[in-house]
């Protein structure tokens, strides 16, 4: 049974906020002074310090200023000052309320003084300023006329100063210069005086170098041997110069003894002396010490003395026989006759020394030698591969080596490079045998595994066989605990790759594509696996990763895309079509598909089969706007005008979009009916206002159909102010409309379009032609004051940079490309704008450079193409000429001011793309 619960315990709580006892009976609360404290802050305890009084009755003082402290205090204090009043008291949510109150109220009153603060502050600067005007103020009026001074006032404008007053300035500090006296460094005085002394003293490394030295009797060897070495010096140096020209020289190998002969300076030699004497107290203070042996034979090397050299490693390898190094250097400092049989010694303390042997080896001259040689270290070293490698690699006859590797894997069981060589060097069969023990020998290695794979792709070519082989391999390396990462793998499919095994590459993908990786991100992984391994040249890797994932998404365009462009640009033309055919099976809605695998067709020149492809597509995607128009396109270019108009007129009931309306027209156009396609134009414009293209079209064929110019003028004005009404946002239709104005000959109208084009459409496009308007006008100061006013408004335009730099003129136009370049971030404009500066200055592989900057920032530009054709047919270098060509075509750019009213004019319908670029290259404005 439960507890009963206390019915007394909120005796022992905490009452609630503002309770008062008894209030319910008719209690009044009352608050006493326990309640809410102290009214002011207790006084500061005084300290017995400087200012407390002092006298005998200490205790007694103090007791009389605690009776009456707080009423001496109350007394003496502002009646007025309430700081600190209620310090003490308990601060509730009644009090934060009211706080918080106040500041909303103080905050409130705050803002209505605002203004009244703000317009006092405003009076008071205007007043400060017309009191004391800066001085930039006072000349804003003279600033203001400047604007007005044209650019031939400013070069008249003479430079400042006086070239009288800069003639006596330079002469006064002429002989300034000439009467100036300095004072001499005590420094220059005591090395002059200290040039030709004699030291009879040690400098302060030698004393250091005798602080090392353990007894007298050393210090004083160390000491003479100072000593003898500067007497050494002395007696060359006065020798040489009394000698004068009383020389023992070999007139004839003078120049060869100069040439191999190493001067050395008093630094080096003091450091060859030095080294000496530091090195010979290491070796005889641990004579068992192999490092310091090989540290003082090269110290004398390097002074020249072989001799002594020699002796040194000599005695070296008597205290140090177990040393490799050693021996290894006293072989390199003797002959090669003494290095044999200071080698030949070396075996009886070394003999397992692998080094030793391979120099050995390495001193031998003749084959058989070196093959004797090699046999005798295996006696004592039988388990090094290396030396069973230098053997096998010695041998000449195949069945020899084959008869060596029996023996290296016998002896090295566990060498996977021993194994894999025997298994290359036997014939097919006995390869197998030799695969299949070394794997049961090392089941851990994948490279037996992968040669096994290679192997059998050489002897049957059995894809499935290989890729059996492949899945195997990763289950037993599995197995045996040995699991490769996916990245090892591919980079071993890579390895395969490159030594031309595809069977086996493709097999190793296959198999560990899917290892580490999640259901959901298969499909992303793969794809930027494959774009990776193609960036890298691995062409079959990238095939085979594509190839798995259409199997496991084969409702996927763009990757169907991505391998079409693979084989197409590394296969043949078999495979593209195959695995369209396969793309346009599983995509069967994918237009993109459909449309390449038609122009697939007509590249190969087989019509007919694009034809059937583009029949299967329309059943397959009835309605389509994309593959009405590639069929009359196709039936156009084959000379079928009749079978194209056919299309097209179906097209336009069926599907009956703008585009088709447009390309109905072009069709008239182009093959010379041009009634008939404004006909059209104004049948397509009724249904599509909106559609911009329509409106150029009908006012290029107004012009064309009409019986005068200015008939044609006012029609196709007509045409055109219907456009913009109806298309405001057009640009290319509003530049149009302006060159029409302009080509009547009305400039005032023209710019007047521009103005209104640039408040519906503000863009580069219509900056820069209201530009070349005023240009070809003649208004330069007028076309230089918009364009400055085009870059305020657009800044990062590579169009409007580009301008600004042909406007500069030649001696500024650095500076200008230089900002145009910081600007717009490699725009390829103002990039191409840089490279034909360079081509102007005559600089031919700056100006390359920069054409191949141009194109690869945008390859779809294709003026950058045509002024890079322009400098090179200015060059005349052939082989420069056909690699643009052969990237042009590559790139297939489409898009440019001079290239688009080339390429779309119906005059040039029948050119080729080289012969389109040769006239756009013969239109481009050079730089002057």
């Amino acid at each position: 049974m439960a507890d009963k619960p206390n019915k007394l315990a909120f005796l022992s709580m905490q009452a609630p906020a503002g309770y008062v006892a008894g209030l319910g009976r008719g209690a009044s609360g009352f608050t006493t002074r326990a309640d809410i404290g102290p009214a002011r802050l207790p006084a500061a305890p005084t300290t017995g310090g400087p200012s407390a009084p002092k006298g005998d009755d200490d205790a007694d003082d103090g007791a009389a200023d605690d009776d009456g402290g707080d009423d001496d205090e109350g007394r003496f204090q502002d009646p007025e000052n309430e700081t600190g009043l209620f310090a003490g008291a308990v601060y509730e949510k009644d009090d934060e309320e009211a706080d918080r109150i106040w500041e909303a109220v103080d905050a409130k009153m705050d803002q209505r003084r605002r203004k009244f603060r703000d317009a006092r502050d405003r009076e008071e600067r205007e007043r400060a300023r017309a009191d004391k005007p800066q001085v930039q103020a006072q000349f804003a009026d003279l600033k203001r006329g400047l604007s007005s001074v044209t650019e031939d006032e400013w070069a008249a404008l003479a430079d400042p100063g006086s070239a009288t007053g800069k003639r006596r300035k330079a002469a006064a500090k002429r002989e300034a210069r000439n009467t100036r006296s300095f004072a001499i460094s005590d420094t220059i005085l005591v090395a002059n005086r200290d040039r030709n002394a004699v030291e009879s003293a040690l400098t302060q490394d030698q004393m250091n170098t005798a602080d090392g030295i353990a007894s007298l009797a050393e210090i004083g060897e160390a000491r003479n041997k100072i000593f003898s070495h500067q007497l050494d010096q002395a007696s060359s140096s006065s020798s040489s110069a009394l000698s004068g020209t009383a020389t023992s020289i070999d007139p004839k190998g003078y120049l060869t003894e100069l040439s191999s002969s190493v001067i050395k300076t008093d630094a080096e030699i003091g450091d060859i002396a030095k080294a000496r004497t530091l090195l010979d107290s290491v070796i005889k203070t641990n004579p068992r010490h192999a490092p310091g042996w090989i540290a003082a034979a090269r110290v004398e090397e390097v002074a020249g003395k072989m001799s002594s050299a020699r002796k040194i490693i000599s005695q070296g390898c008597e205290h140090c026989p177990r040393s490799e190094d050693i021996w290894l250097e006293a072989a390199r400092l003797n002959t090669t006759d003494n290095a044999k049989v200071i080698l030949a010694r070396s075996i009886q303390h070394v003999s397992t020394s692998v080094n030793i042997w391979l120099k050995a080896v390495e001193l031998e001259s003749d084959p058989e030698s070196k093959k004797r040689v090699l046999r005798k270290s295996l006696e004592y070293i039988p388990h090094s591969v290396k030396l069973w490698k230098e053997l096998v690699n010695l041998e000449e006859n195949p069945e020899d080596a084959r008869i060596l590797l029996s023996g290296a894997v016998a002896a090295v069981p566990m060498s996977i490079e021993l194994w894999l060589a025997l298994a290359r060097l036997s014939p097919p069969n006995d390869a197998k045998k030799v695969l299949n023990e070394a794997r049961k020998t090392i089941p851990t290695s994948h490279e037996i595994w992968i040669a096994a794979a290679r192997l059998l792709e050489e002897t049957e070519g059995d894809e499935g066989k290989v890729d059996k082989t492949v899945a195997a391999a990763v289950k037993a390396l599995k197995k045996a605990g040995v699991q490769l990462s996916r990245e090892q793998w591919f980079q071993e499919a890579e390895s395969v790759e490159n030594d031309g095994s595809p069977l086996t590459c493709a097999a190793i993908v296959k198999a560990t594509i899917e290892l580490d990786l999640d259901e959901q991100d298969r499909r992303a992984v793969w794809v930027e696996e494959a774009q990776s391994a193609l960036e890298r040249g691995c062409v079959q890797v990238a095939r085979s990763i594509l190839a798995y994932t259409l199997r496991e998404f084969p409702d996927r365009p763009a990757i169907w895309l991505s391998a079409v462009a693979l084989e197409q640009a590394h296969g043949t033309r078999d495979a593209v079509e195959a695995l369209l055919e396969r793309a346009v099976a599983s995509c069967a809605q994918a237009e993109e598909l459909w449309l390449l695998y038609a122009r697939e067709k007509s590249t190969a020149g087989d019509i007919p089969g694009a034809r059937g492809v583009l029949i299967r597509a329309f059943d397959a995607n009835i309605g389509s706007e994309r593959i009405s128009l590639a069929a009359a396109q196709l039936e156009a270019d084959s000379g079928q005008l009749v079978a194209a108009g056919k299309l097209l007129e179906r097209a336009r009931s069926e599907v009956g979009t703008a585009r088709v309306w447009m390309k109905s027209a072009l069709l008239e156009r182009d093959f010379g009916s041009p009634q008939r396609a404004l006909e059209l134009v104004d049948a397509a414009v009724a249904k599509f206002p909106k559609h911009d293209k329509l409106y150029m079209m009908g006012g290029q064929l107004k012009r064309t159909v009409a019986t005068d110019a200015a008939q044609g003028i006012r029609d196709a004005r007509e045409y055109y102010a219907r456009g913009v009404r109806n298309c405001p946002t057009s640009i290319p239709l509003w530049i149009l409309a302006s060159r029409l104005e302009e080509e009547a000959g009305l400039v005032i109208r023209a710019r007047a379009l521009l103005e209104k084009a640039r408040m519906h459409a503000p863009s580069a496009a219509i900056w820069s032609e209201s530009i070349a308007v005023e240009h070809r006008a003649g208004s330069n100061s007028q076309a230089r004051t918009l364009l400055s006013r085009a870059l305020q408004d657009l800044p990062s335009s590579g169009q409007l940079w580009a301008l600004a730099v042909a406007f500069e003129p030649r001696t500024g136009r650095k500076t200008k490309m230089a900002d145009a370049l910081k600007k717009t971030a490699d725009d390829s404009r103002v990039l191409t704008v840089v490279a034909q500066q360079f081509a102007l200055e005559s600089k031919i592989p700056q100006a390359r450079k920069w054409f191949h900057r141009a194109v690869a920032a945008d390859p779809d530009n294709a003026d950058a193409w045509a002024a890079w054709y322009r400098f090179e047919s200015q060059q005349a270098n052939q082989d420069q000429i056909s690699q643009l060509l052969d990237a042009f075509l590559k790139a297939n750019p489409r898009h440019g001011t001079t290239w688009q009213p080339i390429a779309k004019d119906p005059a040039n319908k029948s050119l080729s793309k080289h012969d389109l670029l040769r006239k756009a290259a013969a239109q481009i404005t050079p730089l002057s």
